[in-house]
């Protein structure tokens, strides 16, 4: 994995354009509007397509197949074809749709709690980024996760990475055994601990690979055949990477979760979370059953929190790739320097995962996690000593931010009590590192290599 560093350009509105200040945002000439076009505020006319204009690999019309994952990215949710229809997609905040005069049918707008334009626009191009049949689009990460366990019934056990996003933990924990899921917690590096903890009730694996926050990282190949072989179906949380960096359906995985509040949306700005599903008629049963929990039990998206991910989805691929080329400089730097105790990072030659990680993985993500030498205390002393890299919780915003991640996570958790947790944002990785080693310096105690390693102030 050698991650590429991406840079754009932007140019500032010139008033000029418009000398009478007239505001042009979603403006459309009227009289250029074809019929049936959607425009800002308004139910698609009777026979619009659901979904409105696209373009990507498998579009009905078969235009431009084969096109590159950046493209489909900007094109396959919305992408005008008439003279007069905005560049940008609408915005329809309309909670009911007017019938049609032959009364509802499945391809009928007409409550948003089912489905909205926005929403179907977003779960195409998410379909079509992870190279999945469909894209279930939630209110948060944790509603997705929620109905992936939706699918199972009461007594069914599941397997789930011991190291992995603490909420997930929580769920299954706290609501999920009282609603009689039975659960076991592996080390999923080892897939012979997998197979040794299933037992005869076992419905799902759950993978999450680069690990929260540990960063371990887990063969989803093997894994995924291993699921398959038994029945059971496979779930990869894949919000740490994106389509850009991992594509668990190309390896055999029945399901991608995201929270997409993290690098899908990249802003900071925008609550939820998505399924992809694998193709397949063996498993539209299940995929069936999702669309309908999404609707049913209407933790879905809203139109404009759809719409901002869908903006965000525009820019992906640049600001990820640019993430992971800083991240990858500043891990290797993290790892030369004496006050750091250990860097988990799997674009390190000397991460356990790292082979793994080079044939599952396109770049080696832009997630550190790394220990300091010292303690609890020192760890949130360097966390506040920052003056660039903000302290928060989440991650993959397009600024830096950082946590001491044992105090965020839940009582009796086994992050060490030394480990920070970085989300490497879209600053220059110089002004990065400046801000960071100055930091370490001013925290952490010296170490006296003459006296043997024992720390000196």
């Amino acid at each position: 994995m050698s991650p590429k560093s991406s840079s754009g350009e932007g140019s500032m509105h010139d008033p000029r354009d418009n000398p009478k200040g007239i505001s042009q945002k979603g403006a459309t000439p009227k009289k250029t509007m074809p019929k049936g076009a959607a425009q800002k505020g308004a139910t698609p006319e009777r026979g619009t397509p659901r979904g409105d204009n696209h373009l990507d690999g498998g579009s009905e019309s078969g235009r431009n197949p084969g096109l590159h994952p950046e493209s489909r990215a900007l094109h396959a949710g919305w992408h005008p074809d008439a003279p007069g229809e905005p560049l940008a997609p609408s915005w329809d905040p309309s909670t009911v749709f007017r019938h049609p005069e032959q009364g509802l049918s499945g391809d009928s707008w007409s409550y948003t709690r089912l489905d909205n334009p926005n929403r179907s626009q977003l779960e195409r191009t998410l379909a079509s980024l992870e190279g999945g049949s469909e894209a279930l689009a939630f209110s948060s990460g944790m509603a997705a996760v929620q109905a992936a366990f939706h699918i199972l019934e009461p007594g069914d056990h599941v397997l789930l990475p011991d190291d992995l996003y603490h909420g997930v933990r929580n769920l299954i924990t706290d609501q999920y055994a009282r609603w009689g899921l039975t659960f076991d917690f592996v080390d999923m590096t080892r897939p012979g601990d997998v197979t040794a903890a299933a037992n005869p009730k076992t419905r799902m694996l759950w993978i999450e690979t680069p690990s929260n926050p540990m960063l371990r990282i887990s063969d989803i190949r093997a894994l995924s055949k291993l699921a398959a072989d038994r029945g059971w179906i496979s779930v990869v949380d894949s919000t740490w990477t994106t389509p850009v960096v991992q594509r668990p359906l190309e390896l055999g995985a029945d399901l991608v979760l995201y929270s997409t509040t993290k690098y899908l949306g990249g802003h900071s700005d925008v609550l939820g979370g998505a399924l992809v599903a694998r193709g397949g008629q063996d498993f539209q049963p299940i995929l069936d059953r999702l669309r309908s929990l999404q609707r049913q039990a209407g933790a879905v998206a809203s139109p404009f929190d759809c719409w901002l991910m869908l903006r965000s989805l525009k820019t992906l691929y640049v600001r990820v790739r640019s993430q992971c080329a800083g991240a990858a400089l500043i891990a290797e730097k993290l790892a030369a320097h004496p006050a750091v105790e250990k860097v988990h990072y799997p674009g390190l030659a000397d991460h356990p995962g790292s082979q793994i990680a080079s044939e599952q993985m396109d770049l080696p993500g832009a997630m550190i996690s790394f220990q300091v030498r010292g303690n609890e205390y020192t760890a949130l002393r360097v966390v506040s000593a920052c003056s660039l890299v903000i302290p928060a919780t989440s991650l993959g915003g397009v600024e830096s931010t950082w946590e001491h991640r044992k105090t965020s996570e839940f009582e009796g958790t086994s992050t060490p009590e030394n480990l920070i947790r970085l989300s490497v944002g879209l600053e220059h990785p110089d002004d990065l590192w400046r801000d960071i080693e100055q930091a370490l310096i001013a925290v952490v105690p010296k170490r006296d290599e003459n006296a043997g390693g024992a720390e000196a102030r």
